[in-house]
């Protein structure tokens, strides 16, 4: 049975509960998530967070042009600032308008969040989809990005650095750079794709903390049913949509949801120091800490293994 308890983050001294609470469902984004969350739902769910004992919240600079922020940073007003032990991470974002992301927006971004929150300093801040924006090289260029993240952790305005994507590759390189301490990555280390694999081993090998984003893929890993017909937001190959119903039903056989499965695929494996799951209500944090509670049993590890999808299927 998988125990919600606690795991070093890499190098940084911070110690996180291996789930972490994502919160852009919390920014109220229905073309990418279809629903509404509205901000008393949405703080019920961030004050439900603090009350069950998970001390981990990941969001971002532009999750809903900056509603997850101020929606968190309301709670944590009424608890007159950050809880003990509570861990908060944001991201770096370029200008949605302008698509500008150099060192001075870097900067704007880290006031705007700083604001929203309520903070004086961030613990973790992550570089947030740099493949969007930019090569390694520009991201590496003197007064770019992470020089900016550099001079605003020197000055103590962050605490630690962290690269958040989903160009693997890109990844990898900027890792190699030992400016980060934290690599989050998203829908490539589930129940069906295994394309993170890489960018784990290094990050092992070089003390940097692996946190894994999105073990249901967009959703479709929540129950498998045929209901979703994408993965990680994009057009799933008609093999991959197969296996998961493989899945789907191979989990019913032994009385587990396919979701508890998908979560607990990445809470299980010691390389990650946490899972980033999606939460938009109090029931779902309940539901989440339920699923990762199950016991699920070594023959449908087994069998699931036997599914998993080939490589070319995989982001």
């Amino acid at each position: 049975m998988t125990t919600i308890n606690t795991r070093e983050l890499g190098r940084t001294g911070l110690v996180v509960t291996k789930i972490c609470v994502g919160t852009s469902p919390l920014a109220s984004m229905p073309t990418l998530y279809g629903y509404e969350v509205g901000a008393e739902r949405a703080e019920a769910t961030i004050e439900a967070v603090l009350a069950c004992g998970l001390n981990f919240i990941d969001t971002s600079n532009n999750y809903g042009d900056g509603r997850a922020e101020l929606r968190i940073g309301h709670v944590l007003r009424k608890h007159a600032g950050l809880p003990d032990g509570l861990v908060v991470a944001t991201k770096v974002d370029a200008d949605a308008s302008t698509g500008d992301f150099s060192g001075d927006r870097v900067r704007r971004s880290v006031e705007e969040s700083l604001s929203r929150l309520g903070l004086d300093n961030v613990q973790l801040m992550y570089l947030h989809d740099p493949e969007m924006y930019m090569t390694f090289a520009e991201a590496m260029a003197a007064r770019g990005p992470i020089d900016a993240l550099i001079q605003l952790r020197d000055a103590g305005v962050v605490q630690h650095l962290g690269v958040a994507a989903g160009d693997v590759a890109l990844m990898r390189q900027l890792i190699s750079t030992d400016v980060f301490e934290v690599a989050l990555n998203h829908n490539r280390y589930t129940l069906v794709d295994r394309g993170a694999e890489p960018l784990i081993e290094d990050a092992v090998a070089r003390g940097v903390a692996f946190v894994n984003a999105a073990p249901y893929g967009g959703g479709i890993l929540s129950n498998g049913s045929g209901a979703r017909t994408t993965y990680g937001y994009r057009p799933a190959a008609e093999l991959l949509l197969d296996q998961i119903r493989k899945m789907h039903g191979a989990c019913q056989r032994h009385g587990i949801p396919l979701a508890a499965a998908a979560l607990q695929f990445s809470l299980r494996d010691s390389r990650i120091a946490s899972t980033v799951v999606g939460m938009s209500s109090p029931d779902r944090v309940a539901e989440t800490l339920t699923l990762a509670s199950l016991e699920v049993p070594d023959t449908l590890w087994d069998e699931l293994a036997a599914l998993a999808p080939p490589p070319h299927t995989w982001l």
